[in-house]
């Protein structure tokens, strides 16, 4: 049986409960895995706090790190996904999150975050609060209402720094709720990154043509609406004294009220804010703008529609999954050219328009807006750089798969966003760039763009993967690498999507990190050789996303010369790519990774034994010093010089195998980093093999981690 061995102890509080120097947990020998009962979600969070204090390695935590639970979900056969927010000696880490994935018995299986290293730094400020709030003050345009600054660690930089986080509350120039956000360098004073959390449907200033308290609703009814977008629809309403109003007890009481063309005077819409609407007959609204029940059937029937895609497509019940309807106000201000999601008041703002334009009551931005809050609630999207595009694009997305569910023959279903507000869309998902701002395509300054421009290389994927590339009676979808793809339909690529959106995908997520996210969702839906994973790399590649080291069954292509030539170097897609002796590669919390949470285990048994691990790869012709890279672990119950038990590594070129080096248990150590020659074997392709041999006594573990074959 394997022991325990290279685990510290860690204390964490995660969720209030502290996990003070907590154990390792036994080691099990190899075997099949026990079946147990699906766990509730207080067990999951338990059992992952235990996972992160005995593993610590995995989720790239120090001494000063905590956590507290952001969100917790459970498939059907018990598959535990936990998603924890870190804090460093007490401050929050933008970026900084993690989610702990673990098998239906507790086991852990894998972490996603996009931390590269554990946190270390200094947490005292160089710079004073009133400084930081007088900097990003200076930067706010509108009214402001107040504003607060909070320590934060800003793990999205390139270096964690420590940052004021400076929170301006306020009204826009054009009446929107506001609350921006600025990062100001606590030892220098410099403004960072700033962006605002209420989530409008085009970027402030741009025209049209480029936590609730619910009260409680009377009895369920069902209304008739004309409205001015959505035509003739069936409304859930309530009954109330002498009529009805429209609020949905069916859907959490959500609700939708006349802002009676005001804007907010206070930050946010608060609770009670505008006017209920009530009828006597039921019958809301004449299809025309001459009454204000027109719009109020479009808003409320879009809170009907998104709510009735999730819960029926996702089995999500609500935005935060817990039950509770969304609020929408129409006639939000005076020519008020914009809509838009303020999650702080769960709400939903519309405007009627500038002049010339219609009312932004269309369908699928209804979807779009309130899908923000399905965002923050589950992956917490940024909203600057990479993750700022994929947060914008999860709303397009979403809206689009909202307007295609619903089916209406008033708003017939397409992959344009907001067409029926102006003569023009206001995005195309076929080709983005068609606007003249967003993005079909990734770059490296994708991440400097506004997120309503960097969304399109999100978008882009999106269409590729439900229609596929080339012309069709929807549109006409070139690819960034040239090559065709044959999409899927709207089904697969929704239930992906928000797979990888609400267990993969983290606060501070790259493009880079969405293609691995989706390749892993996909291969949970329907396996790693399946078409739907092939098509997800294949979209990718054609929007510009490069490969990266998770594929789907190793039909990546090897990586180009300069990079690492192996595939899944860090074994954090199990055994992909790689073939390996029973067991050896895994995420056993008897040993601990040297990066992530999966390594290779090669004997420990104490008797005869023999474990091999290997993979195969091209070693260009043309490299000037190709290299054998890799970190190792030795343990070794074992005493005195004698080399009774060995790993050896290995290339195998025909039927000659090549031994470079030979390490023993004479020479037990922690995670050390190895680099043998392979100057040997330029212009081949040979098998990098590692093969370690166990004696009849006295166990020795050889761990390896992170290995890389670099061409010089």
């Amino acid at each position: 049986m394997k022991r325990s061995l290279l685990v510290g102890s860690l204390s964490l509080a995660v969720s209030g409960l502290l996990i003070a120097g907590a154990g390792t947990p036994a080691s099990a020998a190899k075997g099949p895995r026990t079946v147990t009962p699906k766990p509730s979600k207080a067990q999951a969070l338990h059992d992952a706090t235990a996972q992160v204090a005995a593993t610590p390695g995995a989720v790239r935590a120090g001494a000063h790190d905590t956590f507290v639970s952001h969100d917790v979900t459970i498939d059907k056969d018990g598959t535990r996904h936990v998603h924890l927010d870190r804090r460093y000696q007490g401050l929050p880490v933008l970026g900084g999150d993690v989610i702990v994935h673990s098998a239906p018995n507790g086991e852990l299986r894998s972490t996603s975050l996009t931390l590269k290293t554990p946190l270390s730094l200094s947490v005292t400020p160089k710079v004073s609060k009133q400084s930081a709030v007088a900097v990003a003050v200076a930067q706010f345009k509108g009214s402001r209402k107040g504003s607060k600054a909070d320590l934060v660690v800003d793990a999205t930089a390139a270096t964690p720094t420590l940052a004021w986080q400076v929170v301006v509350d306020g009204t826009a120039p054009d009446g929107s709720p506001s609350h921006v956000h600025t990062l100001v360098d606590a030892t220098t004073g410099k403004a960072g990154k700033t962006w605002n959390t209420f989530h409008s449907t085009v970027v402030p200033g741009h025209t049209a043509n480029a936590p609730q308290t619910t009260a409680v609703a009377g009895a369920a009814a069902s209304g008739t609406g004309h409205g001015y977008q959505v035509g003739d629809v069936t409304l859930g309403t309530s009954s109330t004294s002498g009529g009805y109003e429209l609020k949905d007890p069916t859907r959490g009481n959500g609700e939708t009220r006349d802002a009676q063309n005001k804007t907010v005077t206070n930050d946010s819409p608060p609770a009670g804010w505008g006017v209920a609407f009530t009828d006597t007959d039921n019958v809301w609204g004449n299809g025309t703008l001459s009454d204000r029940a027109t719009v109020a059937v479009d808003a409320h029937y879009g809170i009907q529609a998104t709510w009735d895609y999730y819960k029926n497509v996702h089995g999500r019940n609500g935005i935060k999954n817990d039950g509770v309807g969304a609020r929408s106000f129409v006639h939000y201000g005076t020519n008020y050219d914009n809509a838009g999601w303020d999650d702080a008041s769960f709400s939903m703002i519309y405007g009627d328009g500038a002049v010339g334009q219609k009312p932004f009551t269309e369908l699928d931005v209804a979807g779009h807006e309130m899908s923000h809050g399905v965002t923050a609630a589950t992956a917490g999207l940024n909203y600057f750089g990479d993750a700022g595009g994929l947060n914008e694009s999860t709303s397009d997305i979403f809206g689009t798969l909202v307007e295609f569910n619903a089916n209406s023959p008033a708003d017939k279903p397409d992959y344009l966003i907001g067409e029926k507000i102006s003569s023009t869309p206001l995005r195309y998902m076929d080709d983005p760039k068609k606007d003249g701002v967003s993005q079909s395509c990734w770059t490296t300054n994708t991440k400097n763009l506004d997120p309503h421009y960097s969304s399109g290389v999100g978008n882009h994927w999106f269409y590729l993967m439900a229609v596929g590339s080339g012309s069709s009676t929807w549109g006409n979808s070139p690819t960034c690498d040239g090559g065709t793809v044959t999409g899927l339909g709207n089904d697969a690529t929704g239930k992906i999507w928000y797979r990888a959106l609400t267990t993969y995908l983290t606060a501070a997520s790259t493009y880079a990190d969405a293609r691995t996210a989706s390749i892993k969702a996909a291969t949970d839906l329907y396996g790693a050789s399946s078409t739907q994973c092939a098509t997800v790399e294949k979209a990718w590649s054609g929007v510009g996303v490069a490969p990266t080291a998770t594929t789907c069954g190793g039909t990546t292509t090897q990586p180009p010369s300069g990079s690492n030539l192996l595939l899944n170097p860090g074994f954090e897609s199990g055994a992909t790519n790689w073939t390996a002796s029973s067991g050896a590669i895994t995420n056993d919390t008897g040993a601990t990774a040297h990066g992530g949470s999966y390594y290779a285990w090669l004997d420990g048994y104490g008797s005869s034994h023999t474990d091999t691990l290997s993979q195969s790869v091209t070693v260009p012709a043309t490299a000037t010093a190709p290299k054998l890279s890799f970190w190792l672990a030795i343990d070794t119950k074992e005493t005195g010089s004698t080399a009774y038990d060995t790993l050896k590594a290995q290339v195998v070129y025909g039927t000659t195998t090549t031994t470079l080096a030979t390490y023993s248990n004479a020479t037990p150590s922690g995670y050390v980093q190895r680099t043998l020659d392979l100057s040997a074997f330029k212009g081949k392709t040979v098998t990098i093999k590692f093969t370690g041999t166990e004696d009849s006594s006295l166990a020795t573990s050889f761990l390896i981690d992170d290995t890389s074959v670099t061409t010089g």
